[in-house]
């Protein structure tokens, strides 16, 4: 299993433990101790094995896996979706990215619409943004009552056991970016025409709440990380860094799956193709 793989990584939260985010680095290089050019070399090998592994993974057909992608505003989502997963083939990867909830999704229960994009048999699927929204954004803006928020930990721990028991690897991250960080990719999405789309002002007003969203955070990672749907805290302020982080744990979750290629009942080399 990928747990046992991967129980004692340094960026894995515990099960049951208190996470403090301003004590977790944004910029901690220790774990690959490369320069930029040697890290992009190393992912390079990384994408290549991420590659080989998912082909194995999508023709045997039995797995699903569920890869969770929270941050604060400009932590790398996107980024880091488009780099780690660019070599995995189309068939079977597929990205779920939820917004704010429609009139029909809020008409349901808030775990309905997340449901409904788990991975089937061979499939991968990434969730940019996820259920974890509907803790800690609604805790931080005060959209309802801490006595309603507060049971959503006990659903999402039984919700994603339920998914593990049914045979869905789940591995969740969290790109720690620094608040100095996030301030110089506001300016730039403002300074560089071509990224002024990206500028949201709501986002100031996120800004500003920025100790209590770390809070929620860490109290969400305490909370959900458990032994088969563990999160990670990614130093996230190095982009090429943080995509090195990302993949070394995505190659050693697949490689925990033990994988292989479907067996054949025929011999290829007696196989003659006619013209």
């Amino acid at each position: 299993m990928p747990e046992v793989l991967l129980s004692d990584h340094p960026l894995r939260i515990r099960p049951g433990q208190k996470v403090d985010l301003s004590s977790f680095p944004t910029t901690d290089e220790e774990m690959f101790p490369v320069t930029k050019l040697k890290g992009k070399d190393l992912f390079k090998q990384f994408n290549h094995q991420i590659d080989v592994l998912q082909k194995q993974f999508y023709a045997e057909g039995k797995h699903r896996l569920l890869v969770v992608f929270q941050a604060m505003d400009t932590g790398g989502k996107d980024g880091t979706i488009r780099s780690v997963f660019e070599k995995m083939d189309p068939q079977g990867i597929r990205v779920a990215s939820f917004k704010r909830p429609s009139k029909l999704e809020l008409s349901h229960d808030y775990l309905w619409r997340i449901h409904r994009q788990v991975p089937q048999d061979g499939e991968t699927v990434i969730f940019n943004r996820s259920h974890y929204e509907d803790i800690v954004a609604v805790r931080v803006r005060d959209i309802f009552p801490e006595e309603r928020w507060n049971k959503r930990y006990d659903h999402i721990r039984s919700f994603e056991e339920m998914l593990t028991d049914e045979g869905t690897t789940i591995i969740k991250f969290f790109l720690h970016i620094s608040k100095d960080e996030q301030k110089a990719r506001l300016q730039a999405r403002l300074d560089e025409p071509e990224k002024n789309w990206k500028f949201n002002p709501g986002d100031l007003d996120d800004r500003a709440l920025w100790p209590k969203f770390m809070e929620a955070y860490g109290n969400v990672f305490s909370e959900t990380s458990t032994d088969n749907a563990p999160w990670y805290v990614i130093p996230a302020d190095r982009k090429w860094y943080r995509n090195l982080l990302v993949a070394d744990i995505l190659v050693k979750t697949l490689q925990g799956l033990n994988m292989s290629y479907p067996p054949i009942d025929f011999d290829p080399k007696s196989i003659k193709i006619g013209a």
